[in-house]
């Protein structure tokens, strides 16, 4: 007797019992089958009857995936993507009723009413916007909440690498924080955790968001500067992770902004988790009215035996060497 012999008098004691449709009814034994569409086999176990009422399980809410998926479109239509994958949230009391049908007629190994329902809309999602489903490491996630017919996406963060000149005094490297919600992120500050773009990490940010979108953008920098000094030669790199980017790919070149030069900028995958080293050739004139005493001046070739230790108010401890 073969497989889908063996199940017919199952499904027909269910069909008996219980109003399905025929995408409930499929599921039950299209992973038995080996078969990818629950809807065609749950119409053949049918033997091809309408339905008369609400199906027990879902309530034909196989029938309004168009209305979710039009939720879908619209939420995701300002963003920049190749791959997405879907979850959802449903009412507890169709789990409920899934669960019990399942466990009455001891259907085991098959997929939830949950999972059949992120497939289906995953492929019409797909089918719409030509895009394609990737369950492990997508560049969006729509989650659908069917409860209260809400749509929600994050977006995958993304990192730019780049360096920077500052061609003239005044511009300090870190931006302060929104004083309404200290950096995190609220509508006063556009979700951005600053509110102003007047230093370095501003003029970077306000440049970032403009091109990629956006919340925030978190600075991880190779080295840094205070206020009054000047960053000269090829620049200092930098690295800033952009969440919920609507854009991904955008071809970025050379950028003048003020007395800020940005230069190299391109997407990488990840930061960097361990420090870089690099080497910085800095010029300093000191004036005094005293007088110089050169052998006080041979004190300074002590800093190149010994390294300098650095604590920050933050408790960072880091280390650095001058080199003749």
């Amino acid at each position: 007797m073969s497989n889908y012999q063996q199940i017919v008098p199952i499904a027909n004691k269910i069909i008996k019992k219980y109003d399905l449709c025929d995408h409930c009814l499929g599921r039950l034994f299209s992973k038995r089958l080996h078969l990818s569409s629950n809807k065609l086999l749950g119409k053949k176990l049918r033997n091809n009857l309408d339905s008369t009422e609400k199906c027990y399980i879902c309530k034909n809410l196989f029938d309004n995936l168009d209305h979710f998926l039009k939720l879908m479109l619209n939420t995701s239509s300002n963003y920049m993507f190749t791959t997405f994958s879907v979850g959802a949230m449903i009412k507890p009391s169709i789990a409920d009723r899934d669960d019990f049908i399942r466990s009455q007629y001891k259907l085991k190994g098959i997929d939830s009413i949950k999972t059949d329902i992120t497939k289906e809309l995953g492929r019409l999602y797909s089918r719409k916007t030509k895009k394609r489903i990737d369950y492990l490491d997508p560049e969006i996630t729509l989650t659908v909440n069917l409860k209260d017919e809400m749509c929600q996406l994050r977006s995958k963060s993304i990192t730019l690498y780049g360096r920077y000149v500052k061609s003239q005094r005044g511009y300090p490297q870190k931006q302060k924080s929104c004083d309404n919600c200290s950096g995190k992120g609220c509508r006063i500050c556009d979700f951005h955790g600053i509110a102003v773009f007047d230093s370095v990490e501003g003029i970077i940010s306000k440049l970032i968001f403009d091109k990629f979108g956006g919340t925030t953008a978190k600075f991880t920098w190779i080295g840094g500067e205070d206020k009054s000094s000047l960053v000269l030669g090829t620049g200092r790199p930098f690295f800033v992770k952009i969440q919920n980017p609507f854009k991904r790919k955008i071809k970025l070149s050379n950028i003048q902004i003020n007395s800020i030069k940005l230069y190299n900028l391109k997407l990488v995958y990840t930061t960097p988790k361990k420090p870089l080293k690099f080497n910085s050739t800095i010029s300093t004139k000191i004036s005094t009215e005293s007088q110089i005493d050169s052998k006080s001046l041979r004190k300074l070739k002590d800093l190149t035996i010994n390294p300098i230790v650095v604590y920050e108010k933050s408790g960072k401890r880091s280390e650095k060497k001058i080199l003749r």
